[in-house]
């Protein structure tokens, strides 16, 4: 499991206000600020996103190579996933696969796909065998 990822952004209030809005759905809030200075020398700032207690996911100013990074986010049912994807869109992602059925990876894998600003592909995805919630979508 992982425990955090950076993520390098060319312009991280520009980042910050989109992935706000585009996890929402997935009740991933904006939660951290951390401040370079605070840590080692050449530590970044940095922008942190979590949910339940953890920041996982941190955004910082840098180098962006859109195409190495995929990040797949977890959602608790097909709706969160048609939301996520709705809200990344609204605020200016690109689609990269409508919210739909991954037949090809199996049944039960519900996802939708887009590019962030900088080109990074986000997966919003519910796995229904692997939600620790026991929902109805999760039964079908």
């Amino acid at each position: 499991m992982l425990d955090h990822i950076f993520l390098s952004v060319s312009d991280v209030e520009r980042s910050v206000a989109f992935y706000t809005a585009a996890l929402a759905p997935l009740k991933i809030t904006h939660s951290l600020d951390y401040y370079g200075k605070d840590g080692p020398p050449g530590h970044p700032d940095l922008k942190g996103f979590g949910a339940n207690g953890r920041v996982f996911f941190w955004l910082r100013e840098g180098v962006v190579q859109g195409q190495a990074v995929h990040v797949g986010f977890v959602a608790n049912g097909t709706a969160a996933v048609d939301a996520a994807y709705a809200a990344a869109m609204a605020v200016g992602a690109t689609d990269n696969g409508a919210p739909a059925a991954r037949l090809y990876y199996d049944p039960r894998y519900y996802a939708a796909n887009v590019f962030d600003p900088d080109g990074y592909s986000l997966e919003f995805v519910f796995k229904s065998w692997q939600n620790a919630q026991d929902t109805q979508e999760a039964r079908a």
